[in-house]
């Protein structure tokens, strides 16, 4: 029987994930478990009693939309989120995938769109001889349509938009979240060449064009740098995409071109993919925690990662698409994204900070587990089920990810194929990880050991409940009355943004979609320290770089 660590968890069942008058969350974790057994083509009871039982005290979560919407008949999709189609530069593709996007919203998932397709401002356009308004205003339309269509559901509509950073209109791009109440359902991100890292290194021009209206001028590299992580430091967006090494670095390169990733960022996705999510539970697998023999059990790790690899992709087979080239795309490479949650309280538990050397290696050695026995398990489901149709033996074994797997994991995947294209992502994982009793979420540290959350009720009041660090809590069920915390619970403020980078780089070698990380820093960091944040993920070899300082725009709490 599981149950909730406190009244926060209960309330986002109750208002997230209750499926009608289901009397406890236990009747929720079996109505997904059923529903996604029905993908099975024999013994659908025994799987649903298996993927009960990886459900079982929160062990594995999967994502969001699929705890709210399987086995619920309603028309929703179990996919968190998509990048929707390429857009069209007229005003017809412009509506089309506003259309797409207000579908794709209404029915539980969030979207990210490229809008460097569209002509920079002031460009003639082809039918009435008039003048663009620009991506950005276009953007507005985008804005409006999520705070409509998303009014009054439980989950707030979310929304990524980039831009490339050689478009005309990037200065205006960078700028448009630094008024408070501005776009305020998009996350923004820029799209970063390699090119352009060399140009801000060198104090080089960088070029701003779009070819097809002949529309080209030079800015100093540096100065579009400063703009860039000015937009950040001000309002905590934008954030910045290393395009060229997420495209060098997806498995399926030799058969698309990826250009925007889902509203968080730890799914880089082609147009109309999909993201396909679950987390693994980290501080529900440590043993004989605070002690001298606390441990992190891998072995118990790697048995629950092939069922919950199965449970994804099942969800694959039942889910609704709100548009069919998503479903077309998406089944095409079955990708998913398994990750963890409840690190910071993990490594607690073991007695080690989450800065610390040992701690980024339990970090890692838990992701390594993880992705390779994730890899093994699709390779046994392509045996049972065949490959994902997009699969090209040798395209495939030669992307750089996979060509660093283990030998046995190739050969395997060179006799049977693979059943999906991509394992791998660490999502934020942060209402889930609320459900699981508030531990620390995704990839971040604990946030605070105590503290309260204003909760909107369901009769409109706003009630401020208590929390604490699950950790905190069962470390205090074994203390003597008045000891203090061991320095091992360390929190966020107390993390410098080096060591929260250095965490992001030790998983990124075991992670083949992205890693959603928001680096968190004082309000009163200098100007070029925070720039330097940016600078040094690019160098450890990050897919992107998000960084929250507390500022008027935002606020002074991100989590």
């Amino acid at each position: 029987m599981t149950e909730f660590a406190n009244p926060l968890a209960a309330h986002v069942w109750r208002t997230r994930y209750r499926f009608e008058d289901e009397p406890s969350i236990d009747a929720t974790l079996d109505r997904v478990a059923a529903a996604l057994a029905e993908a099975e083509a024999s013994d659908q009871a025994g799987w649903a009693r298996r993927f009960r039982d990886a459900l079982e005290g929160f062990r594995f979560l999967p994502g969001g939309r699929i705890l709210a919407g399987a086995g619920t008949g309603r028309r929703v999709t179990l996919m968190n989120c998509f990048v929707m189609g390429t857009l069209d530069d007229s005003l017809e593709g412009i509506f089309t995938a506003l259309h797409e996007a207000a579908i794709t919203l209404q029915q539980g998932g969030g979207v990210g769109t490229d809008f460097s397709p569209l002509r920079p401002k002031g460009a003639r356009t082809d039918a009435t001889g008039g003048r663009s308004s620009g991506p950005v205003s276009f953007m507005q339309l985008w804005e409006q349509m999520c705070a409509t269509v998303t009014d009054n559901s439980p989950r707030r509509g979310a929304m990524m938009g980039v831009m490339a950073c050689d478009h005309p209109d990037i200065h205006a791009f960078v700028a448009a979240k630094r008024v408070a109440g501005k776009l305020t359902h998009f996350n923004v991100s820029v799209l970063v060449y390699d090119a352009f890292m060399r140009a801000v290194a060198d104090d080089a021009p960088w070029r701003l064009n779009f070819p097809r209206f002949g529309s080209e001028r030079s800015a100093r590299a540096r100065d579009l740098w400063d703009a860039i992580v000015g937009g950040a430091y001000a309002s905590a967006e934008p954030g910045v995409l290393f395009i060229d090494r997420i495209r060098a670095e997806d498995n399926l390169a030799y058969c698309e071109t990826i250009s925007a990733t889902n509203p968080c960022g730890e799914i880089p996705l082609p147009p109309y993919g999909a993201c396909d999510l679950g987390s693994i539970n980290l501080a529900t697998f440590v043993r004989d925690p605070f002690t001298a023999s606390a441990r992190l059990d891998l072995e118990a790790v790697a048995a629950i990662v092939p069922v919950a690899v199965r449970m994804l992709d099942n969800v694959w087979s039942v889910t609704r698409f709100p548009v069919p080239a998503q479903a077309e795309q998406g089944r095409s490479s079955r990708r998913l994204g398994l990750g963890i949650t409840g690190l910071g309280d993990a490594l607690a538990m073991l007695g080690l900070r989450y800065d610390s050397v040992p701690g980024r290696g339990v970090a890692a050695d838990a992701m390594r587990t993880i992705v390779e026995h994730a890899y093994a398990a699709s390779v046994e489901l392509a045996r049972e089920r065949g490959a994902f149709p997009r699969f090209e033996r040798e395209p495939f074994l030669a992307a750089p990810f996979v060509a660093r797997l283990p030998s046995a994991l190739r050969d395997g995947i060179a006799r049977h194929g693979l059943r999906n294209s991509h394992l791998a992502a660490i999502a934020p994982a942060g209402t889930i990880s609320v459900l699981a009793g508030g531990v620390s979420s995704g990839i971040e540290p604990i946030y605070a050991l105590e503290g309260t959350r204003r909760v909107r009720q369901e009769d409109g009041t706003v009630a401020e409940v208590a929390v604490a660090c699950p950790a905190l809590l069962a470390w205090r069920a074994r203390a003597a009355a008045g000891a203090s915390p061991p320095e091992a619970f360390v929190t966020a403020t107390g993390i410098t943004p080096e060591a929260q980078l250095l965490m992001q780089a030790a998983l990124q070698p075991h992670v083949d979609n992205a890693i959603s990380k928001t680096t968190n820093v004082a309000a009163d960091i200098a100007f070029a320290d925070f720039a330097a944040i940016y600078s040094r993920a690019f160098e450890l070899g990050l897919k992107g770089c998000t960084v929250f300082r507390p500022n008027p725009v935002t606020g002074s709490i991100l989590r």
